[in-house]
């Protein structure tokens, strides 16, 4: 693959509303699954959740270097778990009613000490929505990031440390999209109520110890390479979205599954690979990988991969900034009542 300068640019809309449709053409026992919700996944919440709180305990006293390696080598996992938790909530995948899963987002966020779940909600469904839209997919980088980290391992490794303060800066060029709204300030009230009795009660080193597991789960870790492995054009220049089958599916609840997701946000995490297996001439044909601890290695050494590799686009289609992003389950609806569904283009 070539060497990056710039983003790629792309004339055409994101291109999973239209596999939807086709898949579901072909494989329409695949409705079965769209719309269906996983109540289990609060009790992964609750075990997780519980796991850091009690880590954050035992490592209040320790030297500092048993605080990073704990964070390191145990807390990164639950914690990125939680974050995984925080996006079927998004998708209002865990319950049924919207309220309950903001606040099983809530819930799942307390640990990771910055209150992200609600923010993150927001602007992930126009993620989906728009992918690869500068203004409205917070998930691109910014053009000064791309310019800045460049080609170089020290570059992108600083940028995977502080991924989570990168990540907070997009948002601010999202103008369409509210960034405040009532969840929001009860997520922020919530979680800086949690983080005083963390302080209070296990001192400011437990504090730090889950503020290093969130940096360490999306970050400078092999967990980190899940945000290389969903959209970085690391396998070949035109597929702009990538499926991980890896071991690390089964603790991260098939978040790499991404292809799968994209095209069938309204199925929940324990149902993705039923869709892989249904529709097999749809995803073995895609490039995919199968190893975060490789893929995490070659983006930091590999200097043809940068945050230029990314695909970005102009054409919103037809779809409308409220778009919830639910293709899948607009497209059952509407044929259930016999009437055209929204499409991209």
């Amino acid at each position: 693959m070539a060497r990056f300068t710039d983003f790629v640019r792309s004339n055409s809309t994101e291109p999973h509303r239209i596999r939807t449709r086709q898949i579901l053409k072909a494989h329409p026992e695949i409705k079965r699954l769209i719309g269906q919700k996983n109540p289990t996944t609060f009790w992964v919440i609750l075990g997780c959740v519980t796991m850091m709180v009690g880590m954050a305990w035992l490592v209040r006293d320790q030297s500092w270097w048993i605080v990073v390696a704990a964070a390191w080598f145990i807390g990164a996992f639950p914690a990125h778990t939680l974050f995984v938790c925080i996006h079927e909530a998004a998708h209002n995948l865990i319950f049924r009613k919207p309220t309950a899963n903001a606040w099983a987002a809530i819930f799942a966020n307390l640990p990771t000490v910055l209150p992200t779940a609600l923010s993150f909600k927001n602007f992930h469904i126009k993620h989906h929505a728009f992918q690869g839209v500068h203004e409205l997919d917070a998930d691109l980088p910014d053009w000064y990031e791309a310019k800045l980290i460049n080609n170089y391992a020290i570059g992108k490794a600083i940028w995977l440390l502080f991924f989570p303060i990168f990540q907070a800066i997009r948002t601010i060029r999202m103008h369409e999209l509210a960034v405040i709204d009532k969840w929001v300030a009860a997520n922020i009230i919530v979680q800086v109520a949690f983080d005083a009795v963390i302080v209070f009660f296990f001192g400011w080193k437990a504090l730090a110890f889950l503020l290093l597991c969130l940096f360490f789960s999306v970050g400078l870790h092999p967990l980190g390479a899940r945000w290389i492995q969903e959209h970085y054009l690391t396998l070949d220049p035109e597929q702009e979205t990538y499926s991980y089958y890896g071991q690390l599916n089964g603790v991260n609840l098939n978040v790499g599954f991404h292809n799968e997701h994209h095209d069938f946000p309204s199925i929940p995490w324990n149902k993705l690979p039923e869709i892989k297996k249904s529709a097999p001439e749809y995803y073995d044909t895609l490039k995919y990988h199968t190893s975060y601890v490789r893929l995490f290695f070659r983006f930091l050494f590999d200097q043809e991969i940068s945050l230029y590799s990314r695909i970005v686009r102009k054409e919103r289609g037809r779809v409308t900034v409220a778009d919830q992003s639910k293709p899948d389950l607009e497209l059952v609806e509407s044929q259930a009542l016999n009437r055209p569904a929204k499409t991209a283009a």
